[in-house]
């Protein structure tokens, strides 16, 4: 009897040492969580360092597919999506409007403001007209207003000093009604043409411009990544100037490091004055996926993010320093912003839009 506790003694120690060993070495047991995301956190999530992090500290493995953030939180939910990753508080705050019993918990896991992307020849045009200046090392838009009265007069190309470009003065954006970024520039682009935040008493007074703007553009790419791709692909005779988000052109620099070197002093990246933060929240649909927010906020993560990726972060009091950049007209921080119109006034637009 005495030999037998004595075995089933020693048999335990061994099960708890292999069980020991597995958590310590293997780390935890690694779950699946389906989601998701915005376009341009792509790179981000298929980043190896990331992915290691993830399963090693967390045992988290993530399922996702690509969607703009809009069409993400206002379409069918599956009954199998854990979690959705879209850009913008704008986007959550929607979720929250029209799904109220669907979230468990949200976070902001990084930020990144709205930037428009154009060439040397036409940042040239602008800065002649006064409507971009360089500081420093940075490019902003210091008469926004100005820009946008050139594209509601109709005004072509040549006739601000650009005779080699087609058709008119524009800013070519993603479908506001499918993806983050052109939905930000559509409510930056209301409160520019307002003076201010519009609400849903002003609305009235700038959605007729606001629509005519983006009647102009005809055809609009459904993700962010695709219009940044179609900028660099069909260069400045067909994407003359684009909003974007500004850790594209991070990315960009970091991913194609031969290629940058040559394209470098060609691309122009302008910040508008004001802008708008795009956050990404991070949205839990299922108790599960809960721990995935402390992973996304792990430092090392969010390092990776910042250094290879060009997303801000999302902790306070964390800063993120440009020196690390190979793109050196990346400014320190983004101090002039504006706020979004609130989400009620961004579904009007957001309809507005749709309609014609």
């Amino acid at each position: 009897m005495r030999d037998k506790i004595i075995g089933i003694g020693i048999l335990a120690v061994i099960v708890a040492a292999a069980l020991l060993y597995q958590f310590a070495f293997k780390g935890p047991q690694a779950v699946t969580l389906k989601g998701y995301v915005g376009g341009e956190k792509m790179a981000f999530l298929e980043d190896e360092e990331v992915r290691k992090i993830l399963k090693k500290r967390y045992g988290i493995h993530l399922d996702y597919a690509k969607a703009g953030s809009i069409e993400m939180v206002k379409g069918e939910i599956k009954e199998d999506v854990d979690y959705l990753w879209p850009s913008s508080q704008v986007a959550l705050e929607l979720f929250k409007l029209t799904r109220p019993g669907n979230m468990v918990k949200s976070e902001i896991i990084f930020n990144s403001p709205i930037v428009l992307y154009s060439w040397e020849m036409v940042t040239e045009a602008l800065t002649k007209l006064g409507i971009v200046k360089k500081i420093d090392e940075s490019y902003y838009i210091v008469d926004f207003p100005k820009m946008v009265g050139l594209i509601l007069d109709n005004k072509k190309w040549s006739d601000i000093g650009l005779p080699e470009l087609y058709g008119r003065v524009q800013i070519i954006s993603t479908d506001p009604s499918k993806s983050n970024s052109g939905n930000m520039y559509s409510g930056l682009l209301a409160n520019i043409i307002y003076g201010d935040v519009v609400s849903e008493q002003t609305l009235d007074r700038v959605l007729p411009k606001v629509k005519d703007v983006f009647l102009k553009l005809g055809y609009m790419e459904h993700s962010s990544s695709d219009l940044f791709e179609q900028y660099l692909r069909t260069g400045i005779g067909a994407k003359p100037v684009i909003a974007g988000y500004e850790n594209q052109i991070i990315e960009f620099s970091l991913a194609y490091k031969n290629l940058w070197p040559r394209v470098k002093d060609k691309m122009r990246i302008l910040y508008p004055v004001p802008t708008v933060w795009s956050s990404h929240p991070l949205i839990i649909i299922k108790p599960r996926a809960k721990p995935l927010i402390q992973a996304l906020q792990d430092k090392d993560v969010q390092r990776i993010a910042w250094e290879k990726h060009g997303f801000r972060t999302g902790l306070i009091g964390v800063q993120n320093d440009p020196k690390v950049l190979k793109c050196k007209s990346i400014p320190e921080s983004i101090t002039k912003v504006i706020p979004m119109p609130s989400p009620a006034v961004m579904d009007r637009i957001i309809e507005s839009i749709q309609s014609h």
